[in-house]
């Protein structure tokens, strides 16, 4: 595939300005985040494939598959950060999960009518943020 651009900029999402035009949300994080995060990509699909885990580097699974998905009429989020090369650059116990941008905004129109509202999902983020800390 070749790149899109001549460069990509990654940017926090506290420092996007209103004129950024993101293409993926990339999360890193921890398994009950990251429970949550697939949970919520696969809410509101009739194919239990929303979230795929390719094989690849690094740098695949945060940009050349995320890249790849946006090309298609039903992006899937890309679970990765598998590669054992990359392992030592990732604080232990994160993974990413790379969600295409229009993926992405169906999953937050869909946050109040999901599992997020639930008990169970509470008790997980007490795990997650507990009170006091």
């Amino acid at each position: 595939m070749p790149a899109p651009s001549g460069l990509i900029v990654f940017k926090r999402w506290d420092k996007l300005a209103e004129s950024d035009d993101p293409a993926v949300v990339i999360f890193f994080a921890q398994p009950d985040v990251l429970s949550g995060l697939f949970a919520l990509a696969n809410f509101d699909e009739s194919d239990s494939q929303a979230v795929i885990a390719p094989m690849g580097s690094g740098c695949s699974s945060i940009v050349h598959y995320p890249y790849r998905e946006l090309q298609s009429s039903h992006p899937r989020a890309v679970l990765g950060m598998f590669d054992v090369s990359a392992r030592p650059w990732v604080p232990p116990g994160e993974l990413t999960l790379a969600i295409p941008w229009p993926k992405f905004l169906r999953m937050v129109s869909e946050m109040d009518e999901s599992f997020l509202v639930t008990e169970s999902w509470s008790k997980v983020m007490m795990r997650i943020s507990p009170a006091g800390s």
